[in-house]
């Protein structure tokens, strides 16, 4: 009986691994169908996968390791191979699981926007820590660390929660005037990405108060607000992020909140004998080695480093904006951030924010 039954085993997963052939590459599978104990029975040893940490704070550019690591109880007495496979849900929603890496011993296959950039720490036995290099701005999110021994299957969770800052976006033409496309690329085009509801609600926490809604990464609209007032949702409401809920990605128009992370390079404000223009602005901190910083890079600087700085310089969007820390007579109002003065005519002269990068 142990016998017949163990052929209509391999009959199974012969079949099943055929099916799992046509199915993608991300389609590893333990070869062993059954880790059994060689009579057709399955063996009563558990697996067990944990993480050390439920989260973790990498900043862009850098490393990010997350921890697992499995074992089984009873302990084995010798090694079993098992198929190790890491995938991540993007932060903010709307979006499917992707695979990140799969391994089997030590052979690994990374996937997409992971390729060449992953693998698998493996400094013990039951290691299965997957270190991410080189972390991009738009790649927090759930990773889930999936270990299948046969017929076992136990995952854990890790959150990569990048640490960075939100900030509001008008574009030059005025208010409530970017599709969710468009606010999209504009994010994109100040060196940032879509913010998600988490990171703008641990900005309001921090203080962030703003009246305009904006699109956020799950294609909701929202805004923060500390101190209401009239026309910010009335003076009855307590201070919260107030929700439009979804709305249509293509005709709906809003404002947008982007979220930038911490610089691998320095944002300065040029020291140039004469105030310039925007295109001389340009010029001068190609000549400097540098780039015209953008938007996010600016607000990088300032929540990271302290950038503090009471002289308005052109941006990258034409904007002209200076960040100030300690505030002070004659350098805005009363509290910390970013001022801006808005889009001024090009021809104008004003200094200039520039941004070089480490790797310069």
């Amino acid at each position: 009986m142990h016998g017949h039954y163990t052929g209509l085993q391999l009959i199974i997963g012969h079949l099943f691994l055929s099916c799992l052939a046509e199915s993608g590459p991300s389609d590893y599978f333990y070869q062993d169908f059954l880790n059994g104990n060689g009579h057709g029975e399955v063996s009563s040893v558990k697996l067990y996968v944990v993480t050390s940490q439920q989260a973790v704070l990498p900043v862009r550019g850098g490393n990010a390791t997350l921890p697992c690591r499995f074992w089984y109880d009873p302990e084995l007495r010798g090694p079993r191979r098992v198929r190790v496979k890491w995938s991540w849900l993007p932060a903010g929603g709307g979006r499917e699981e992707e695979d990140v890496l799969v391994a089997i011993g030590p052979r690994s296959r990374s996937f997409g926007r992971f390729r060449g950039r992953v693998h698998l720490r493996q400094d013990f036995p039951g290691d299965a820590t997957l270190v991410i290099g080189g972390l991009h701005l738009n790649e927090s999110g759930r990773y889930r660390c999936e270990v299948v021994d046969g017929l076992e299957d136990r995952s854990a969770a890790v959150d990569v929660e990048l640490r960075g800052v939100v900030f509001p976006y008008q574009p030059p033409r005025g208010r409530y005037q970017l599709n969710y496309q468009g606010a999209r690329q504009v994010c994109e085009e100040q060196d940032s990405t879509l913010a998600t509801f988490d990171q703008l609600l641990q900005s309001w926490k921090d203080g962030l108060s703003w009246c305009n809604a904006g699109w956020l990464a799950d294609g909701t609209v929202q805004y923060p607000i500390t101190r209401p007032r009239v026309p910010c949702g009335g003076q009855r409401l307590a201070p919260g992020v107030r929700n439009y809920g979804r709305r249509h990605l293509h005709k709906h128009h809003y404002d947008v909140f982007c979220f930038s992370s911490s610089l691998r390079g320095d944002v300065y404000y040029l020291t140039h004998p004469d105030k310039l223009n925007l295109t001389a602005g340009q010029e001068a901190c190609n000549e400097d080695g540098a780039q015209i910083a953008t938007v996010g890079q600016l607000y990088a600087a300032w929540k990271f480093t302290g950038l503090d700085r009471c002289d308005a310089g052109w941006l990258s969007d034409g904007s002209l904006r200076y960040p100030i820390i300690t505030p002070r007579n004659n350098c805005g109002s009363s509290e910390p951030g970013v001022r801006s003065f808005g889009f001024p005519p090009p021809q104008h002269k004003h200094g200039v924010y520039c941004f070089k990068s480490a790797a310069d």
